[in-house]
């Protein structure tokens, strides 16, 4: 099936398109919607600006859309993305969607307005053996934005392993983020892994931090040989 994800560049958009990789789809692009509004309700945006080498170091053409990221109306800037992927032979695509019913929704009446298959393979997914899936299938993933008590500024730019996850779960019996950060907590970028035929090098970066919240804005990475 010739398929598309919709591609932040987060945990969670990586793991659909390995879903689909690993499902036997043809992906033929990654589309990235990049909002001018840090406080968009339906895209991510934390180093968005990084889909362009991610898409290069997978090796899957990325299909660029802008939106201003006003809510509701950046949905119209969605269904035109989806209008040309329909028109490119697209006939499903991906999402990282986990829990959020508000973006999910959205996506499918799009989706379903221009005959595209909307397929989210990890909807309501146990959140802590997802986690657990997504280090052991060797994916390297840092956290690009916190935004939840408890998750300081040493958490910006750490790595998601083992040691950090057993950190996140003993945090939330305290005070109840979600480990997949389901909630808004946390954002995240990926950097390598398996469907990653070069790496992600970081050579700049700044974190940028607000009394209870902050970004860690990568200002220069390059792609290095595995």
């Amino acid at each position: 099936m010739n398929s598309a994800v919709l591609f932040s560049g987060g945990k969670d958009s990586v793991m659909a398109l390995y879903h689909a990789l690993n499902n036997g789809d043809d992906v033929k692009y990654l589309l990235s919607m990049k909002s001018e509004n840090d406080e968009s309700y339906m895209f991510h945006v934390p180093n968005i600006h990084l889909t362009d080498l991610q898409a290069e170091a997978i090796g899957i053409p990325l299909l660029e859309a802008r939106t201003k990221g006003i809510k509701e109306e950046e949905l119209d800037d969605l269904l035109d993305a989806f209008k040309k992927l329909k028109d490119l032979g697209v006939e499903a695509i991906y999402t990282g969607a986990l829990y959020s019913e508000y973006q999910k929704s959205r996506i499918e009446r799009l989706a379903g307005e221009v005959g595209i298959q909307v397929i989210s393979p990890y909807w309501h997914v146990d959140v802590e053996e997802y986690m657990n899936l997504v280090i052991d299938s060797g994916f390297t993933v840092i956290l690009s934005g916190v935004a939840a008590y408890g998750l300081d500024e040493k958490w910006l730019g750490r790595v998601i392993d083992r040691k950090a996850l057993a950190e996140l779960i003993k945090l939330s019996e305290k005070t109840y983020i979600n480990v997949a950060f389901e909630g808004g907590e946390a954002e995240t970028l990926v950097i390598d892994g398996p469907i990653f035929k070069r790496r992600i090098e970081i050579l700049d970066a700044e974190i940028d931090w607000d009394v209870s919240s902050g970004t860690y804005n990568i200002l220069d990475a390059c792609l290095v040989d595995k």
